[in-house]
């Protein structure tokens, strides 16, 4: 009885962190999977996550002076890398609206969303998750889930300039990874216009609008089904090496 009264309480303290990162990982939080599902998610990482940080967990545990702060720090802990993670998530959305915006596609939806986003940033979104769940992003995950004990210290808050450092690198790096991704769209949208503004000071009785609308619209389209797999290669390859180093400063 007291060798399972001591792994159950173990078990609900990194149930606690897991749990708060599962509500932000990509694919495997998202608004879209049932309640059920996502808990039985949870329950199968802290399963295999328990293992390998009990040794680190079991000390914070018998040492720390109030047990209930450790629902606090280790929720903080679980939020702090699951919306770190997220960012890269939301790269891809981030892309898919700028691209969207440059072919007139941003006010086609891309189906029935927690968040509505345009059709391109639809494609792009769940593209990169099925590419990066296929390619083992499960393994990657608990992975980070046992080293961050080694830079979270249960029962202990996070420091703030840790918090700040780590997120504001990941951010810009996100949004720099994002305007990479729709450069192509941008560039094609700038040359398009450029030249169709050229042809309308040169010929002003053509309806360029009727003319010029349709044509960014295909153009969008068959740019995206040309660039689409190499946009997402470009994003999955930085996801991995985030991934291969999720605690370093760059």
């Amino acid at each position: 009885m007291a060798w399972g009264e001591t792994w159950l309480i173990l078990g609900f303290v990194v149930f606690l962190r897991i749990g708060a990162a599962m509500a932000l990982f990509p694919a495997f939080g998202e608004r879209s999977v049932p309640g059920r599902v996502r808990l039985a998610l949870t329950i199968g990482f802290t399963l295999v996550v328990l293992p390998a940080v009990a040794p680190v967990v079991r000390p914070a545990i018998e040492n720390l002076a109030r047990p209930g702060a450790l629902v606090l720090t280790e929720a903080l802990a679980g939020l702090a890398l699951g919306a770190v993670i997220r960012f890269f998530v939301m790269g891809l959305q981030i892309a898919g609206s700028m691209a969207a915006q440059s072919t007139s596609l941003a006010q086609i939806f891309g189906g029935q969303n927690a968040d509505p986003q345009p059709a391109i940033g639809h494609v792009l979104f769940f593209g990169g998750l099925a590419l990066a769940v296929m390619l083992g992003l499960h393994v990657r995950l608990a992975e980070i889930l046992i080293l961050s004990y080694d830079v979270f210290v249960p029962g202990e808050l996070p420091g703030g300039e840790l918090l700040s450092a780590w997120g504001l690198a990941r951010v810009s790096r996100v949004f720099g990874l994002a305007f990479t991704l729709a450069a192509p769209f941008v560039v094609a949208s700038l040359i398009y216009n450029v030249a169709l503004g050229a042809i309308n000071r040169a010929m002003p009785q053509l309806m360029v609008a009727f003319v010029g609308a349709p044509a960014i619209t295909a153009g969008g389209l068959i740019l995206l089904f040309l660039v689409a797999p190499v946009l997402l290669g470009i994003w999955h390859e930085a996801l991995a090496i985030f991934l291969a180093n999720p605690f370093g400063a760059d």
